[in-house]
């Protein structure tokens, strides 16, 4: 099973440079023939990646641990379900998974894109191919799965890493490869529509659609990564402005600015060459970030242990940033733009300057994580940038990202009147300033959370303003509300798909905004004593210990009372695994839509001997959650196609008109 899984990764490998080779020499030589063997070539990477993947997790399944990977990250006590973790918990193996997920995705654009695209499919099939050499390269050559001990083989392995092995773990890796690997297909139609000189609406078109599966994978992935840390980490946050968290944030922020600019050169023909360089820099950053998770250079929980193959990527990098520029002077007047800006009080300028506050705010993360990195190399002398330096630049930018997302709807294209911007803007300012008045009256001075609870207001009113005047429309021409609201939802599926997303993300936003109000207290609590935090009184009841063949369990009893009466049970403990001989606690939460109570048990005091437990208030944390949920559904909708009108039903045409004239064009006065 292991030579198989070599054989099969060096096959793919060899597959990657012949289809890299062959397709050029393909378009060189305008032999069709010579192509279509290339393309060939491309295709069948993915199934000899497949069987490699199989081979290493039979390994792991079959506990064979001649094989170094397996030995350095499995056990023979691990449960069953851990074991596929262990494909991406070491260096090697999430290199051969993220090759498995490039070249799944590589398979289902080629596949899908013979029709539609054939000028660019194989240009895009040499592109997909090369970025699948250079990480098969690493595969094969530099971090291989499939290396065997030069020793005999050990009696068992040495374990999952104790962070690791939590459900979450399961699915947050793939889904963030999903993300970070899935903006390599747009990357490849935007390059190869270049070099072609058609950059225009046919590689939009299937690049809006990659994007947005990419970067709902990539929301997802970072939003399961700030669960994970905050149910398995135990220090009562999800986000730390850790490196290899902005890592994966970045491309975020540039794949949302993409995805906003689109509509403008899709509407108006405008940004063309800021399209073309977002989706270079979003690809750029996924690489960039992979580089900082396994060079080494930045210290991080989530980083691998440092590696000479971050070498591997600088050149890399260097490589993608030498053809993207290349390319871009080489073809850019084919760039050229359609339309100009008419009007600073236009849907466009609205779009302009979205994207202009997530590049800053891009730029300014980028800056604080790479900053240590830079200091040594210049000084020699790491300085880190903390927690402050990210919260003081990124909370009102932030701020005004929610504003800017409320103002969206109330322009329109080309120009908006200020009578309509008045008329749009009475109720959502109103709700807003209610919102923040009531808080006001409710004893909170904090400024910060103050504005962004009352622009949350504003952008939920907007939204829910823009739903109401479509479906009324709609039902005034016979159809009930509930039909009229998703028949409107599913005649633009794009737009209100967005909308359902803006919604999602103004919930997020909200519970994001509830850590300004943290509570925590840390005492000890032997048997019988007690804690009060916010509304609550922790009651120490008793410990238990428990044991398995994986690891054994330390816990604290702790009852929870709110106002004399008793309201949950919970068992903050300690797991100490014995095949990596690290200790992990697991945290206890008790999770409602006002607040989270969080308890920690911490261990034991070394002079006093007595356990101590560490209390966590943590207000709104929930609509984090429900906010992604929330963004998920609107990522559904807006990949829907949209619903054309009936043919049959005459009547649609006049309720589509009204549609179009009110949601469209805002008002116009």
């Amino acid at each position: 099973m292991q030579i198989f899984g070599a054989y099969a990764l060096l096959l793919a490998f060899v597959l990657a440079l012949y289809g890299l080779a062959a397709g050029i020499m393909g378009l060189v030589t305008h032999r069709a023939q010579l192509q279509a063997s290339a393309l060939r070539a491309s295709l069948m990477i993915f199934p000899a990646v497949a069987g490699a993947t199989v081979s290493l997790l039979g390994l792991i399944f079959h506990n064979d641990f001649s094989v170094a990977y397996v030995a350095e990250h499995s056990n023979r006590a691990l449960p069953f379900y851990y074991k596929f973790a262990v494909l991406w918990s070491g260096q090697e193996g999430s290199l051969l998974f993220w090759s498995l997920v490039l070249s799944g995705y590589s398979f289902v654009a080629l596949l899908t894109s013979g029709r539609r695209h054939p000028q660019l499919r194989p240009l895009v099939a040499i592109i997909l191919s090369s970025i699948q050499a250079f990480f098969l390269l690493l595969n094969n050559f530099v971090a291989s799965p499939f290396t065997t001990l030069p020793v005999a083989t050990p009696a068992d392995g040495s374990g999952l890493n104790p962070l690791l092995q939590y459900s979450q773990m399961d699915i947050h890796p793939p889904i963030l490869y999903l993300g970070y690997i899935g903006f390599s297909i747009p990357f490849a139609f935007a390059l190869a529509a270049l070099i072609r000189r058609m950059p225009g609406d046919r590689w939009i078109q299937v690049t809006r659609k990659w994007s947005m599966v990419a970067w709902g994978f990539l929301t997802v992935g970072i939003v399961l990564g700030g669960y994970w840390a905050y149910k398995v980490l135990g220090w009562g946050g999800y986000w730390a402005w850790d490196p290899v968290e902005n890592a994966a944030f970045l491309p975020w922020l540039t794949g949302t600015a993409f995805l906003h600019s689109v509509m403008m050169q899709e509407k108006r023909g405008m940004l063309k060459i800021w399209n073309v360089g977002l989706i270079f820099g979003t690809f750029f950053l996924t690489i960039f970030g992979t580089f900082l998770t396994r060079s080494g250079v930045i210290s991080s929980v989530h980083a691998f242990a440092q590696s000479s193959i971050g070498n591997y990527f600088v050149v890399f990098l260097l490589l993608v940033a030498a053809v993207c520029l290349f390319v871009f002077f080489r073809n850019r007047d084919a760039l050229k733009g359609d339309n100009q800006l008419e009007s600073t009080l236009s849907r466009e300028s609205g779009f302009l300057f979205n994207n202009f506050v997530l590049l800053v705010t891009c730029f300014a993360i980028l800056w604080g994580t790479v900053f240590p990195v830079l200091s040594e190399a210049i000084q020699g002398e790491k300085i880190t940038v903390g927690r402050l330096f990210f919260d003081r630049i990124n909370v009102p930018l932030f701020l005004f990202l929610m504003f800017l997302t409320g103002v969206g709807p109330l322009l329109a294209w080309r120009r908006t009147s200020a009578n309509a911007l008045r008329r749009n803007f009475l109720w959502p300012a109103l709700v807003g300033v209610a919102v923040s008045g009531t808080l006001i009256g409710l004893g909170m001075r904090a400024p910060y959370p103050l504005v962004s609870f009352g622009l949350g207001g504003f952008v939920l009113t907007t939204i829910a303003m823009e739903f109401a005047r479509g479906t009324r429309v709609v039902a005034s021409h016979g159809r009930s509300l509930p039909s009229a609201l998703v028949h409107l939802t599913l005649r633009n599926t794009r737009r209100y798909g967005g909308y359902i997303i803006h919604v999602g993300i103004i919930l997020m936003a909200i519970g994001i905004t509830g850590q300004a109000f943290n509570k925590d207290v840390e005492a000890p609590m032997p048997y019988g004593a007690t804690m009060h935090i916010g509304p609550y009184t922790l009651v120490s009841q008793s410990y238990t210990q428990d044991d398995n063949p994986n690891y054994s369990t330390e816990a604290e009893i702790v009852q929870v009372q709110r106002g004399g009466r008793v309201v949950a049970t919970m068992y903050p403990s300690r797991r100490f695994y014995k095949a990596s001989n690290q200790a992990q606690s697991m945290v206890a939460i008790r999770s409602r839509p006002l607040q989270d109570l969080y308890l920690v048990y911490a261990g034991d005091d070394p002079n006093t001997h007595q356990p101590i437990l560490h209390a966590y208030l943590n207000p709104l944390v929930m609509w984090i959650w429900i906010g992604t949920l929330v963004v998920v559904a609107g990522i559904l909708v807006a990949l829907l196609p949209g619903r054309k009108p009936d043919a049959g039903k005459p009547r649609a045409a006049p309720a589509e008109a009204a549609v179009a004239e009110e949601v469209e064009v805002a008002h116009p006065a």
